[in-house]
């Protein structure tokens, strides 16, 4: 038995995540980004570092409390482009790889991101935010005390979790010319314009719009050519969904994109696409597959993680990908036919990738007991090799949790998949109290990865079940579609099965001793179980939907979610209120902790004031806590010392209530 120490809260302030790997184009080296967390100033800090591969020599080549982010090499090799908010803002930086001082290519007034470079390695395009007709750079204004003023909405999505308020400003695309750092806005109107990718021969840049005269309800995305010279723009995508990530082949004559036609509505597999840039035809080469393209795996630490696309290989006949299967997100490879094969099989999470000209890769991996580091691959045995150790110091003075797999019948004996983790610390002959974690979406994935909340219960002495219901991704189209229209059926029942098993396939917990927790559709269905059962000593709601009638009209996702998840229209009251949690309100017995942000746009905090009022108004045992300046990410990448606090208060109330 280890004398070390598990896992507690306030240890986010001693862990660093490493993301967005790069490798240059010879393939000798990569860029990367590392955040932690100063707790002195409360804030992030993200740096950039770069190791050769031939000596795993590390060097950091941006220094300060500041967030530097999305290192992007030039297609010469010759420099390094990242944003940075040194400055006050987001601006483009380029670093020489000989060395010297990074120097600022941008100064937009509304900052720059995104940076994408010319196949020439003369010029860079970025995105930035623009109300109709305002300048790029303004003249500086004196600084003083910000009147309040009104807002003004005359559309339904006036409003974004992570954006906040809609403010009138749309993404644009400019292009700054290195030499003489003019800038050049190539983009107009009031669209959003997603800044992707630039031709090989540096003619076109392809980007993601949605020109429809409606965008309230118009949920597509195509990608359109931009012609740089004439400004000329082409759709490629047939105005039927929504599609992403485009990446070019060697030569030119492929483009490959993610996306989907929402059969399925957001439950619909993300697939991968083709456009012949000579034939004009945009085509799916993985409608045949059955799996997800790209990543699907939710967790609580990963910053910065950002999937590249489709990466082709020298000779343009493929390329390789990562896809959320199975519970873990591995690479796979297919070629311009749609021959697919696996070519890694980690039971892990790989929120990174990057592959060079000669073949060499190099990703960005989390293991349930590793919690971010850069691996290199062998693309061709699938095999990967661990060539940083960010936390490795860290990690020797703590002890994490073990976890297992397991698979058991759920409802309709369909296949469940999921983990679970034994205390640390754990005694055999002992019994340990079981916490369920349910996670959000409800289209997300637990997977093989690193989750900081669930090492922090079982340090504290708690069993950890977490496993992945019907309507989660990763186990096919069929399967993550079942819970649209039955929220509360047989996605209940799979969750009450796991319980179910783990008790009876595990000697060591205590089935007199439960408690349950989750987020958003966790949230949700937390309290749909506290309120149709009893048998749970403890739970603790966050961010969660308690109402779908008013859900409807605050949500900043509301109006359509009900259509699309429920089946239901808005005018269907009795049918919306059959499956909000605040109509069983009176069965409630077991003592709930709400948490809830206050800038929540996603599930509004006043789903969490409805809940309380309710369960106080009977008398029921309950507390409720609001987290200021913060939204729907909070337990991911919200204020970091409200990120501690809401663990231990966590851990706090299950301590209170469950007996060990």
């Amino acid at each position: 038995m280890s004398n070390l120490r598990g896992i507690v809260a306030e240890d986010l302030y001693e862990l660093s995540s490493s993301s967005d790997p790069r490798l240059s184009p010879m393939g000798d080296k990569v860029a990367y980004v590392v955040t932690s967390i100063s707790k002195e100033k409360n804030e992030y800090v993200s740096n950039i570092y770069v190791l050769e591969l031939a000596t795993n020599e590390v060097t950091q080549w941006t220094f300060g409390e500041f967030r530097n982010s999305s290192p992007r090499w030039s297609p010469d090799g010759t420099k390094l482009a990242f944003v940075s908010n040194r400055s006050g803002k987001n601006q483009i930086y380029v670093i020489d790889v000989n060395g010297g001082e990074a120097n600022s290519v941008t100064k937009v007034t509304n900052g720059a991101t995104n940076p994408v470079w010319s196949p020439d390695s003369q010029k860079i395009a970025f995105s930035v935010a623009l109300k109709k007709d305002e300048p790029l750079v303004k003249a500086e204004e004196k600084e003083e005390r910000k009147k309040l003023e009104p807002l003004e909405v005359d559309k339904m999505k006036y409003k974004s979790d992570s954006a906040g308020f809609f403010s009138g400003k749309y993404q644009q695309i400019v292009i700054v010319d290195l030499k003489t750092l003019e800038t050049e806005k190539v983009t107009e109107g009031e669209v959003h314009h997603s800044l992707q990718s630039w031709s090989p021969d540096g003619k076109y840049i392809a980007f993601g719009a949605d020109y429809a005269d409606n965008t309230d309800f118009s949920f597509k995305q195509d990608i359109y050519l931009l012609d740089v010279d004439s400004k000329e723009k082409k759709r490629i995508t047939a105005e039927n969904g929504g599609y992403y990530n485009t990446t070019w082949s060697p030569d030119g004559q492929y483009i490959a994109a993610f996306g989907n036609e929402r059969e399925y509505e957001n439950a619909t597999l993300s697939k991968l696409y083709l456009y012949d840039v000579v034939k004009g035809a945009f085509t799916c080469i993985s409608k045949d597959w059955d799996i997800l393209v790209g990543d699907a795996t939710v967790g609580d630490f990963q910053q910065g993680a950002v999937t590249p696309g489709a990466l082709w290989t020298s000779s343009g006949e493929g390329f390789y990908f990562t896809s959320a299967n199975l519970g873990s997100t591995n690479v796979f490879y297919s070629n311009i036919t749609g021959e697919v094969k696996q070519v890694t099989k980690e039971a892990a999470h790989i929120y990174g990738l990057t592959v060079s000209k000669d073949g060499r890769a190099v990703a960005a991996i989390s293991y349930p007991n590793q919690p971010s580091d850069l691996y290199e691959l062998n693309l061709q045995e699938g095999t990967v090799k661990q060539i940083t150790k960010s936390n490795e110091q860290f990690l020797q003075t703590v002890q994490l949790a073990a976890v297992e797999p397991i698979e058991f019948k759920g409802a309709d004996d369909w296949a469940v998949h999921g983990w679970i983790m034994k205390p640390v610390g754990f005694t055999e002959g002992e019994k340990y109290p079981l916490i369920l974690e349910v996670h959000g979406g409800p289209h997300a994935m637990y997977g093989n990865t690193y989750f900081h909340e669930f090492q922090t219960l079982a340090a504290a002495g708690y069993a950890v079940l977490y496993v992945n219901p019907r309507g989660s991704h990763g186990y096919g189209q069929k399967f993550v579609d079942a819970v649209r229209g039955d929220y509360g059926g047989n996605d209940y029942n799979d969750l009450m099965k796991a319980v179910d098993y783990a008790i009876e396939t595990f000697d060591f917990i205590d089935g007199n001793s439960l408690g349950v927790t989750g987020g958003s559709y966790g949230g949700f269905m937390t309290n749909w179980i506290v309120g149709h059962t009893n048998r749970f000593k403890a739970a603790v709601t966050q961010r969660s939907i308690s109402n779908w009638i008013s859900f409807y009209g605050v949500s900043d996702i509301g109006y359509y979610f009900n259509e699309w998840q429920h089946k239901l229209d808005v005018n269907d009251i009795e049918g919306l209120w059959k499956i909000s949690p605040l109509a069983y309100v009176e069965n409630i017995e077991t003592p709930l902790l709400i948490l809830h942000s206050e800038k929540d746009f996603r599930c509004p905090i006043e789903q969490g004031e409805q809940l309380f009022i309710a369960l106080k108004h009977r008398n029921k045992e309950t507390k409720f806590i609001r987290f200021p300046e913060s939204n729907h990410e909070l337990s991911r990448s919200g204020i970091p010392n409200l990120r501690v606090k809401r663990l231990e208060y966590i851990n706090s109330w299950f301590n209170q209530y469950l007996a060990k």
